[in-house]
């Protein structure tokens, strides 16, 4: 039998996960340029070698047993901490890392994101620096989740006190005021303010999905027993509520050029008034052990100009 550490390789790991994602032995075959035959062979020496069983093949799918499951959760962090490996090495040789992952929450301007990447990429011109950047759509608690996780570099519009994980550090970015609007032929446009939580429970809320994975999530403003949409993204929750398919707490910054033209209207509710503190936060603390291109990101958001811009500076649905 084979000792497990001898075919738990970075590509086996790679490969069962292409199986998972595909759906069947088949079409990861055909996506990893190999038969089926020599895919299935290689997966049953890892089950003989860790002496179980890793995924169902009751039907034509490929379905991961729960040791599978785990299996894939523990190998997508060490391909992850490989990766990182890698760029760290790459990252001493040159100052510049190969790639920058940038979380950026839905409360944040996008325009203005888009940018600091096109003065970004104007630097070392001609050819521009050699770092590649991601940018990862997150909302509430799934923002800094991405950071604490590895899977962001820096993350713009973190609503919450960063935890105390080693290596992460951040700093105020500003406050956000929130306001209950809703379109102004619902129903809730017309009632006497201050509108009531349980005059609110009567109508559909919209919400965005938290992207959290590894914890349950954040909701605000939701009652219990209230019907509620829920939507992807803060742009989307402006889109539902500019159709009255619902009310909710929106930032003023973006809703403000809806509200000014009449197509939302704010109402005063007997709650408190929300302002929420959302900060940015990064991986590395000394600039020793940062590369040269969060450095850079890092320099652009001390000035308080492109702080306030990043909540402020919102385009419309």
């Amino acid at each position: 039998m084979q000792n497990p550490r001898n075919v738990l390789t970075p590509d086996a790991l790679a490969m069962l996960q292409a199986i998972a994602n595909a759906g069947s032995f088949a079409a990861a075959a055909r996506a990893l340029g190999v038969v089926p035959s020599a895919l299935t062979y290689r997966v049953r020496v890892i089950e003989e070698a860790l002496d179980v069983l890793l995924f169902d093949r009751s039907s034509r799918q490929a379905k991961a047993t729960q040791a599978g499951l785990e299996l894939l959760r523990a190998g997508e962090r060490l391909l992850s901490e490989i990766d990182a490996v890698a760029n760290r090495v790459k990252r001493v040789a040159t100052g510049w890392e190969p790639q920058l992952t940038i979380s950026v929450d839905s409360i944040i301007a996008k325009s203005v994101v888009m940018e600091l990447c096109e003065a970004f990429f104007a630097l070392e011109a001609p050819a521009g620096p050699p770092t590649r950047i991601k940018l990862r759509d997150e909302t509430l608690s799934g923002t800094l989740e991405s950071l604490v996780s590895g899977k962001a570099d820096l993350a713009l519009g973190v609503a919450m006190e960063p935890t105390t994980t080693a290596d992460v550090h951040s700093h105020p970015l500003g406050s956000v005021k929130f306001v209950y609007a809703v379109a102004p032929h619902h129903p809730l446009a017309a009632a006497p303010e201050p509108l009531s939580d349980a005059l609110l429970q009567r109508h559909r809320a919209v919400a965005v999905a938290d992207t959290a994975q590894r914890s349950a999530g954040l909701t605000f403003g939701l009652l219990g027993g209230q019907d509620v949409l829920t939507v992807a993204s803060m742009q989307a929750k402006l889109d539902a509520q500019l159709r009255g398919l619902g009310g909710g707490f929106v930032p003023e910054c973006m809703a403000r050029s809806y509200l000014q033209t009449g197509r939302l209207v704010a109402r005063k509710v007997a709650r408190p008034e929300r302002i929420v503190s959302v900060r940015y936060a990064w991986r590395g603390a000394s600039a020793a052990s940062q590369g040269r291109a969060l450095q850079w990101w890092l320099a652009q958001l001390e000035s308080p100009t492109t702080r306030s811009a990043l909540l402020a500076q919102h385009r419309g649905v």
